[in-house]
């Protein structure tokens, strides 16, 4: 696809427009140029139809479009379809003929006038409405010879011209109404003002990859973290932005892609993600809302470079998410996910982020803190059988009824020995989650400091004597939470999904 467009349209550059400027002697209208020039013409459009194909044709999963690659497709089509539609008018229209032959042919009788008339009437395309019915030989043979004299030095049969000849065929019968109307000049028009209005228009749409996506591989080839200056690294990132084009080929490769068929948040994919981003860094204000899709989107990477690997144009992605999600941090924006083991990368990263790192742990924790309030009252235990029926959260949800709080799991806990005062730093020690979760206290649960600290090492789950699934439910729980925040359960209610 890609070589198809762009050999074909670079080829078409040099031998057609740029063609008076690079040809002592430039005539389009003969030959080898009159055939290469529907020749690449015709590899653009197989390009255009391979590119057409692949993104609303073969169905490609989560591939999505959008306005610009829309425009990219129809500013091609418009610039090569109206190329051969001109050209094929031109080969009918009997207004250009006469001007040809007034400017270089040198015809002294009307009969010459005629001969050479019915002659292009006959092997050119020509639609002449002076010419009707079969044409007498001597007629012909004189045309043929005024051709040789007038214009065989700078016209080919048009038949070596096979689209423009296709559509000159195909236009036959409306030819002279056509070139009554001047449809030669607004084709021309036409061809111009968009060839004109897509070079005006190339820096603020997807083919300003042409010029960026060379700089972006020379950029990613010699600088790094570590080495380079900050500053430099901006530069290269705005670079990598502009660099995108929108290809999709990362969203089909991304290992979190499937998310989206659960969680309606495109920016899940990474090239939603770009795309964001761009918006973003052109100095646009994006609502609070798609801010925190968009910090959603980047913590539900799972950094496994797959993206980074395969992107055509090199963009280090993995370095675009990693600087997009500090600065949504920055900004203000809580995402609650950081206190999961999504910011396991982010831990590593930790030197990076220096002073910084702290902040969005403390505003999730605060969030998490404002939205589940401790109860004021005496908690009523509900006591209801049906309520422990739809308890899910484990693979067995039974195991909470044989629970009896003998606080293994809470004794092997790593994180609870660690501290002096587990319960003032913690909130609820393990068998306390559990037993908050077999009576339905949601509120109770979701508040725990523990949710946060535990390392997921199952040192619970595998030493208790009942088999209560202690680190399946501890994880679900953040999961649970995180659902909660994000405003799909708004209800304070006992755990039903537990």
């Amino acid at each position: 696809m890609h070589l198809c467009l762009y050999w074909g349209f670079l080829l078409l550059l040099l031998t057609h427009a740029l063609g008076g400027l690079l040809f002592e002697e430039y005539i389009p209208t003969l030959n080898p140029l009159l055939f290469l020039r529907d020749l690449f013409a015709a590899v653009v459009l197989l390009g255009m139809a391979l590119a057409v194909y692949r993104r609303w044709g073969m169905e490609v999963p989560r591939l999505v479009s959008n306005s610009m690659d829309l425009y990219a497709i129809v500013a091609v089509a418009l610039i090569i379809v109206s190329g051969f539609l001109l050209e094929g008018v031109k080969i009918t229209s009997r207004s250009v003929y006469l001007r040809m032959v007034q400017e270089y042919a040198d015809l002294s009788t009307p009969e010459e006038e005629r001969a050479l008339e019915a002659y292009w009437v006959a092997k050119f395309g020509l639609i002449s409405p002076a010419v009707k019915g079969p044409v007498e030989e001597g007629l012909l043979r004189m045309g043929e010879e005024l051709h040789e004299m007038s214009c065989a030095g700078c016209h080919s049969r048009p038949r070596w011209a096979f689209l423009g000849y296709g559509v000159a065929r195909a236009i036959k019968p409306v030819a002279l109404p056509l070139d009554r109307a001047g449809a030669a000049e607004g084709l021309w028009w036409v061809h111009v003002l968009a060839c004109l209005v897509a070079l005006a228009f190339l820096p603020f749409s997807k083919f300003f990859h042409l010029l960026t996506a060379p700089l972006c591989l020379l950029c990613n080839a010699v600088m790094e973290r570590g080495r380079s200056s900050p500053a430099n690294l901006t530069t290269k990132r705005m670079i990598e932005l502009d660099a995108c084009t929108h290809c999709g080929t990362c969203t089909v490769r991304c290992s979190a892609a499937p998310v989206v068929e659960v969680m309606p948040n495109s920016d899940v994919l990474p090239s939603e993600k770009i795309a964001s981003l761009k918006v973003l860094a052109s100095g646009k204000e994006l609502s609070r809302r798609r801010l925190e899709e968009l910090l959603e989107g980047i913590y539900l990477c799972t950094n496994c470079y797959r993206c980074t690997v395969v992107c055509p144009v090199g963009i280090d992605l993995q370095d675009l998410w990693f600087e997009a999600r500090e600065a949504l941090f920055r900004r203000g924006v809580v995402e609650v996910s950081v206190l999961s083991p999504l910011s396991f990368f982010r831990g590593l990263m930790r030197a990076e982020v220096e002073e910084g790192y702290e902040v969005p742990l403390a505003g999730a924790k605060e969030a998490i803190a404002a939205r589940f309030q401790p109860a004021e009252e005496p908690i009523q235990v509900p006591t209801d059988a049906e309520l422990q029926g739809r308890l899910d959260l484990s693979a067995d949800a039974r195991t909470f009824h044989v629970c009896f709080s003998c606080q293994t799991c809470s004794n092997a806990c790593p994180v609870v020995a660690n501290y002096d005062d587990p319960e003032g730093a913690l909130g609820l020690l393990p068998h306390q989650i559990m037993r908050a979760c077999a009576l339905g206290l949601r509120e109770l649960a979701f508040r725990a400091e523990m949710l946060w600290r535990c390392l997921t090492c199952y040192q619970c789950q595998e030493l208790c004597p009942q088999g209560v699934r202690v680190a399946d439910v501890l994880y679900e729980l953040k999961t649970l939470v995180v659902e909660s925040m994000k405003g799909k359960e708004d209800e304070v209610r006992p755990l039903r999904r537990l």
